[in-house]
Protein backbone atom coordinates (compact mmCIF):
# COMPACT_ATOMS: atom_id res chain seq x y z
CA UNK A 1 0.00 0.00 0.00
CA UNK A 2 1.58 3.13 -1.17
CA UNK A 3 0.24 6.38 0.16
CA UNK A 4 0.85 9.79 -1.28
CA UNK A 5 1.84 12.22 1.41
CA UNK A 6 0.25 15.62 1.43
CA UNK A 7 2.17 18.64 2.62
CA UNK A 8 1.25 19.68 6.15
CA UNK A 9 1.18 23.35 5.26
CA UNK A 10 0.56 25.20 2.04
CA UNK A 11 2.09 28.66 1.75
CA UNK A 12 -0.17 31.21 0.14
CA UNK A 13 0.75 34.69 -1.04
CA UNK A 14 -0.55 37.48 1.20
CA UNK A 15 -3.10 38.64 -1.36
CA UNK A 16 -4.74 35.23 -1.60
CA UNK A 17 -4.99 34.39 2.10
CA UNK A 18 -8.56 33.73 3.19
CA UNK A 19 -10.33 37.00 4.02
CA UNK A 20 -7.03 38.91 3.74
CA UNK A 21 -6.26 38.20 7.40
CA UNK A 22 -2.58 38.22 8.30
CA UNK A 23 -0.23 39.28 11.03
CA UNK A 24 1.83 42.28 9.96
CA UNK A 25 5.58 41.68 9.60
CA UNK A 26 7.33 44.08 11.98
CA UNK A 27 10.76 42.50 11.58
CA UNK A 28 12.23 45.44 9.68
CA UNK A 29 10.92 48.10 12.08
CA UNK A 30 13.45 49.62 14.49
CA UNK A 31 13.28 48.67 18.16
CA UNK A 32 12.33 51.72 20.22
CA UNK A 33 10.64 52.68 23.46
CA UNK A 34 6.87 52.50 22.94
CA UNK A 35 4.33 53.84 25.41
CA UNK A 36 0.55 54.00 25.41
CA UNK A 37 -1.98 55.41 27.84
CA UNK A 38 -5.60 54.30 27.66
CA UNK A 39 -8.64 55.03 29.78
CA UNK A 40 -12.09 53.65 30.50
CA UNK A 41 -15.00 54.57 32.72
CA UNK A 42 -17.21 52.35 34.83
CA UNK A 43 -20.48 54.14 35.51
CA UNK A 44 -22.58 52.92 38.45
CA UNK A 45 -24.93 54.10 41.16
CA UNK A 46 -23.27 56.52 43.61
CA UNK A 47 -23.80 53.97 46.42
CA UNK A 48 -21.94 51.32 44.39
CA UNK A 49 -19.05 53.70 43.75
CA UNK A 50 -18.93 54.55 47.47
CA UNK A 51 -18.74 50.86 48.37
CA UNK A 52 -15.93 50.34 45.84
CA UNK A 53 -14.02 53.36 47.17
CA UNK A 54 -14.54 52.38 50.82
CA UNK A 55 -13.63 48.69 50.26
CA UNK A 56 -17.08 47.48 51.35
CA UNK A 57 -17.79 44.79 48.75
CA UNK A 58 -18.52 41.19 49.68
CA UNK A 59 -15.94 39.92 47.16
CA UNK A 60 -13.16 42.11 48.61
CA UNK A 61 -11.02 44.99 47.38
CA UNK A 62 -12.23 45.92 43.88
CA UNK A 63 -9.48 48.51 43.38
CA UNK A 64 -6.64 46.06 44.00
CA UNK A 65 -8.42 43.39 41.96
CA UNK A 66 -8.90 45.78 39.04
CA UNK A 67 -5.23 46.78 39.08
CA UNK A 68 -4.15 43.16 39.05
CA UNK A 69 -6.66 42.25 36.31
CA UNK A 70 -5.38 45.10 34.15
CA UNK A 71 -1.74 44.09 34.53
CA UNK A 72 -2.50 40.43 33.84
CA UNK A 73 -4.60 41.29 30.78
CA UNK A 74 -1.93 43.58 29.31
CA UNK A 75 0.57 40.72 29.56
CA UNK A 76 -1.84 38.35 27.74
CA UNK A 77 -3.15 40.69 25.05
CA UNK A 78 -1.83 38.61 22.16
CA UNK A 79 -3.82 35.64 23.51
CA UNK A 80 -7.03 37.69 23.33
CA UNK A 81 -6.57 39.85 20.22
CA UNK A 82 -5.88 37.49 17.28
CA UNK A 83 -3.41 39.52 15.20
CA UNK A 84 -1.63 41.27 18.06
CA UNK A 85 2.09 40.53 18.42
CA UNK A 86 3.22 39.07 21.75
CA UNK A 87 5.44 41.69 23.38
CA UNK A 88 7.85 41.67 26.31
CA UNK A 89 6.40 44.53 28.36
CA UNK A 90 8.72 46.75 30.39
CA UNK A 91 5.96 48.00 32.69
CA UNK A 92 2.21 48.32 33.21
CA UNK A 93 0.91 51.02 35.54
CA UNK A 94 -2.76 51.01 36.52
CA UNK A 95 -4.57 53.86 38.24
CA UNK A 96 -8.16 54.22 39.39
CA UNK A 97 -9.79 57.43 40.49
CA UNK A 98 -13.22 58.68 41.49
CA UNK A 99 -13.74 61.93 39.58
CA UNK A 100 -17.53 61.87 39.94
CA UNK A 101 -19.86 60.18 42.44
CA UNK A 102 -21.16 57.81 39.74
CA UNK A 103 -17.93 56.94 37.95
CA UNK A 104 -14.63 55.11 38.34
CA UNK A 105 -11.96 56.37 35.94
CA UNK A 106 -9.46 53.67 35.00
CA UNK A 107 -6.14 54.42 33.31
CA UNK A 108 -3.29 52.22 32.15
CA UNK A 109 0.17 53.22 31.00
CA UNK A 110 2.08 50.47 29.21
CA UNK A 111 5.74 50.61 28.16
CA UNK A 112 7.83 48.28 26.03
CA UNK A 113 11.05 48.43 24.10
CA UNK A 114 9.86 46.75 20.93
CA UNK A 115 9.24 46.91 17.17
CA UNK A 116 5.51 47.59 17.49
CA UNK A 117 3.30 49.70 19.71
CA UNK A 118 1.55 48.85 22.94
CA UNK A 119 -1.81 50.52 22.30
CA UNK A 120 -3.70 47.22 22.34
CA UNK A 121 -2.09 46.23 25.64
CA UNK A 122 -3.18 49.51 27.27
CA UNK A 123 -6.73 49.19 25.89
CA UNK A 124 -6.96 45.57 27.02
CA UNK A 125 -5.70 46.52 30.49
CA UNK A 126 -8.38 49.16 31.13
CA UNK A 127 -11.10 46.93 29.73
CA UNK A 128 -10.12 44.00 31.94
CA UNK A 129 -9.89 46.26 34.99
CA UNK A 130 -13.40 47.59 34.31
CA UNK A 131 -14.72 44.05 33.84
CA UNK A 132 -13.17 42.97 37.14
CA UNK A 133 -14.98 45.76 38.98
CA UNK A 134 -18.20 44.96 37.12
CA UNK A 135 -17.91 41.31 38.20
CA UNK A 136 -17.39 42.30 41.82
CA UNK A 137 -20.41 44.65 41.85
CA UNK A 138 -22.95 42.95 39.58
CA UNK A 139 -24.95 41.56 42.50
CA UNK A 140 -25.60 45.03 43.91
CA UNK A 141 -25.90 47.14 40.73
CA UNK A 142 -27.28 45.76 37.48
CA UNK A 143 -27.29 49.15 35.74
CA UNK A 144 -23.50 49.54 35.60
CA UNK A 145 -21.91 50.32 32.26
CA UNK A 146 -18.39 50.31 30.89
CA UNK A 147 -17.88 53.39 28.75
CA UNK A 148 -15.37 55.45 26.80
CA UNK A 149 -12.66 52.82 26.36
CA UNK A 150 -10.09 54.73 24.34
CA UNK A 151 -6.48 55.50 23.62
CA UNK A 152 -5.40 58.78 25.22
CA UNK A 153 -1.84 58.92 23.91
CA UNK A 154 0.99 56.91 22.43
CA UNK A 155 4.67 57.60 21.89
CA UNK A 156 7.39 55.98 19.85
CA UNK A 157 7.43 54.27 16.51
CA UNK A 158 7.85 55.43 12.96
CA UNK A 159 4.37 56.99 12.73
CA UNK A 160 5.07 59.40 15.58
CA UNK A 161 3.27 60.36 18.72
CA UNK A 162 -0.48 60.71 19.27
CA UNK A 163 -2.25 62.76 21.93
CA UNK A 164 -6.04 62.84 22.13
CA UNK A 165 -7.39 66.37 22.07
CA UNK A 166 -9.35 67.38 25.14
CA UNK A 167 -7.72 64.95 27.58
CA UNK A 168 -9.21 62.01 29.48
CA UNK A 169 -12.00 63.99 31.15
CA UNK A 170 -13.70 64.63 27.81
CA UNK A 171 -15.99 61.61 27.39
CA UNK A 172 -17.45 62.50 24.00
CA UNK A 173 -16.00 62.90 20.55
CA UNK A 174 -16.53 66.32 18.97
CA UNK A 175 -20.00 66.54 17.48
CA UNK A 176 -20.25 66.27 13.74
CA UNK A 177 -22.43 68.82 12.03
CA UNK A 178 -25.58 67.15 10.78
CA UNK A 179 -26.95 67.93 7.36
CA UNK A 180 -30.56 69.10 7.28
Amino acid sequence: MSQTRRPLCVTMPAMTTPHGIRMIDVGSKPVSLRTARASARLRALPETIRRIRDHELDKGDAIATARLAGIMAAKRTSDIVPLCHPLPLDSVEMSLSFAKPECVVIEAVVRATARTGVEMEALTAVTAAALAIYDMCKSIDRDMSIEAVRLEEKTGGTRGDYHRAGGPDQNQRPEVAKET
